[in-house]
């Protein structure tokens, strides 16, 4: 199982939804951060979500990518 962290900062939801439901059909663990301005798609159930600067701190944000096995920015 892998961790992958999805950079959402709006926009056309469409691509990055297939891409998280590939995800997790694969079995990775899957973490989403909502970037400043962003609106929240709705999401699979077993999905994490944080809102950068409203739960989520740019450093911890920044744990996340590192600790993520794949990062995709949308």
């Amino acid at each position: 199982m892998a961790a992958v962290l999805h950079l959402l900062k709006g926009g056309d939801h469409v691509l990055p939804l297939s891409v998280i439901e590939s995800d997790l059909r694969a079995g990775h663990e899957v973490t989403v951060a909502l970037l400043p301005g962003a609106d929240p798609p709705a999401l699979p159930a077993g999905v994490r979500i944080h809102h950068v600067t409203r739960d989520l701190s740019w450093a911890q944000l920044l744990d996340l990518v590192f600790a993520a096995d794949t990062v995709f920015t949308w």
